[in-house]
């Protein structure tokens, strides 16, 4: 009996496309319960720790 395996199938664009949705509902929840300025904080926040996780990869 032949047993071959197939490669994984990449999931990154998936990934990225549902972290979009995920962020985007989560700053809609914000918005409605918080206002637009707690968006703005939560959002800058996000930016400031995706930025450091880039510069440490460096």
């Amino acid at each position: 009996m032949k047993n071959t395996q197939g490669s994984a199938p990449n999931y990154k664009q998936t990934c990225i496309v549902m972290f979009g949705v995920n962020v985007a509902w989560v700053f809609f929840v914000i918005w409605a319960i918080w206002g637009l300025i707690a968006v703005a904080c939560t959002g800058w926040c996000i930016n400031r720790a995706i930025s450091l996780i880039a510069s440490k990869q460096d």
